[in-house]
């Protein structure tokens, strides 16, 4: 099994936490300590995002945060490499990489996949890559062992579940509402509701994100899915941080969401 399906089979029906952070933010030296704070503080599996010039999904926070790190001139084989040193001491935590198809594209679909294996890398989500066209790069991932992750939204037609059901490995990401990352209005018996009718397609475990600011809420999405994926306030952390207290704040931050979801 991938460490994704270990991590889930691990968790033995508790709920994970799926902290998201992004790659070079605030600068590239700092980010293989704070995948390792994001353990520390509980994170059952790591997003690690690939700063994006154009983002299309993303809120203002974690656009910010891709600037930064593209001021840094980070790209996807600098994201690649902070992974390979992020596993000389931690061989057991599932990473993802999630981003935008382009720099994935440019590399070569199969190029990614064995580099992305070489690296250590578990499962990668391209937000702009819908699974009508996902087909080549879900194969080349799946080729290296490599989970293809998507994404479903509020708005996804039943035939897009169904593909997705097809090709997805390790968990599906379920946007939580209409809009960009670190939105509001979240409305939890909605979301409840719409996995409930997700889980009529997939067996993969569903993980919930966008709109998940603090514990009370991350615990009330816990009790619907399998898995939380919070990422805007934690890069707003990072942002409100200095470079020597980040790692420390985004600590007790996961904590704090780790506690909160296990309540």
């Amino acid at each position: 099994m991938s460490r994704i399906a270990n991590r889930f089979a691990a968790l033995a029906g508790k709920k994970a936490l799926i902290p998201f952070i992004t790659a070079g933010d605030p600068n590239p030296g700092l980010t293989v300590s704070l995948m390792h704070g994001l353990v520390e503080g509980g994170a059952d599996i790591i997003e690690l995002g690939v700063p994006f010039s154009d983002p299309m999904a993303d809120g203002p926070v974690i656009q910010r945060a891709s600037e930064r790190a593209l001021a840094h001139k980070v790209g996807l084989k600098d994201v690649l490499a902070m992974v390979v040193e992020f596993r000389k001491t931690d061989d057991v935590t599932p990473v993802v990489l999630m981003g935008y198809l382009n720099p994935v594209f440019a590399m070569g679909y199969t190029e990614f996949s064995k580099a992305a294996r070489a690296a250590g890398v578990d499962g990668v989500l391209t937000v702009d890559c819908p699974p009508e066209e996902a087909g080549e790069l879900a194969a080349a991932l799946s080729a290296e062992s490599v989970d293809p992750i998507f994404l479903l939204a509020p708005t996804t037609p039943e035939a897009r579940v169904a593909e997705v059901a097809r090709l997805a490995r390790g968990y599906v990401y379920y946007v939580s509402l209409k809009g960009v990352t670190g939105a509001a209005n979240l409305d939890i018996d909605e979301v409840g509701r719409k996995i409930a009718a997700l889980r009529q397609h997939l067996s993969l475990p569903i993980g919930v994100g966008f709109g998940i600011r603090d514990g009370e809420t991350a615990r009330r999405v816990a009790e619907v899915a399998d898995a939380v994926v919070v990422g805007s306030r934690l890069v707003q952390e990072i942002e409100a941080a200095t470079p020597e207290t980040a790692k420390e704040r985004l600590t007790a931050l996961v904590a704090g969401l780790k506690s909160a979801i296990g309540a």
